[in-house]
């Protein structure tokens, strides 16, 4: 009898997955609505309908650094009808930073990380930095003096910012501001001396000639920037540092459910008519497995757990 109800399970939960989806799939955004992972899940609302044959639509859930949109999605029914689009932050740096109510190892189910960026260094176009080497030079000689904006305590900037003068043995004053809206601001007024801005913000002013960019977070040179260096080619060791957006369900997806929602993501963000406009924003394309953004996600939890505390970083 027990063989028999668990057979009549395993047959009642593989009908359902293959009858999904019967209602919308909500893609839960903990941000407001307008910044690059409103972007990536908009885009995707647009697109994977035609390739899930179902309806797919966008709810923003802004508060706590992300973690409230993030609590909701892990304590949702694990069925494929509940998603998170986030930005790294909820998955691998609020838990460092305040008490987050849910495990963002334990409680969320990866799909894949979608797209990355990195982060540039600029500073104002009047400044007297021509390149990273005068940057490390000027901190060398004055540690504690160039003020660097970022758009709060534990954001990508600030993060890059501290592991910066860790790797190269400086210091400098960290300026933190409500979003990145304020730190342009100041960037371009010439208040604050340099900020590590995401490249999808900080290339119209960069196109412009209203900023400078010195040095970029990646691995290797963005086509967008390819006379700019890298961190590494400046010789900063281990500091390549990407903002990346990612899609996750509540533990427990049901594996048919997961590796569909995974084919609909990757051939909604590989459409000929969405990579090309990513690309031009300064996004690069990932569109890893399940197990490869779980492996990811670990490690950079435990990355960025290490300098928050090695630095004594705390949220604002």
């Amino acid at each position: 009898m027990k063989k028999l109800l668990l057979s009549l399970a395993a047959a009642c939960a593989m009908t359902s997955a293959l009858a999904w989806p019967e209602k919308p799939v909500t893609l839960v955004v903990p941000f407001p609505p307008g910044g690059s992972t409103d972007l990536i899940a908009r885009t995707l609302s647009s697109k994977m309908p035609e390739k899930l044959g179902g309806t797919v639509i966008v709810e923003n859930k802004a508060g706590a650094t992300g973690t409230i949109g993030a609590a909701q999605v892990a304590r949702a029914p694990a069925d494929g009808y509940t998603l998170l689009v986030s930005s790294l932050g909820p998955f691998v740096i609020a838990p460092h930073l305040i008490k987050v109510p849910y495990d963002a190892l334990k409680d969320l189910d990866p799909i894949t990380v979608a797209v990355q960026a990195p982060n540039v260094l600029v500073v104002p176009a009047a400044s007297a930095h021509k390149s990273l080497a005068d940057v490390i030079a000027y901190q060398k000689a004055n540690p504690g003096k160039m003020t660097f904006a970022s758009s709060g305590n534990g954001s990508s900037d600030h993060l890059t910012a501290e592991l910066f003068w860790l790797q190269t043995a400086t210091s400098g004053i960290h300026v933190p501001y409500k979003g990145g809206g304020p730190v342009m601001t100041d960037l371009l007024g010439n208040q604050v001396d340099a900020s590590f801005m995401n490249i999808n913000t900080a290339m119209p002013q960069i196109k412009a000639g209203k900023l400078k960019a010195l040095a970029i977070t990646s691995a290797k040179r963005s086509p967008l920037l390819p006379a700019v260096p890298t961190l590494e080619e400046g010789g900063v060791k281990d500091a390549n540092v990407y903002s990346w957006q990612a899609i996750a369900a509540p533990r427990g997806l049901p594996a048919e459910v997961k590796k569909r929602l995974h084919a609909a993501i990757v051939a909604a963000l590989s459409d000929p008519q969405v990579t090309p406009k990513l690309l031009e924003l300064g996004f690069e394309m990932v569109l890893n497995t399940p197990e490869q953004f779980a492996a990811y996600q670990a490690a950079e939890y435990a990355r960025w757990q290490k300098l928050i505390t090695s630095r004594k970083i705390t949220a604002d």
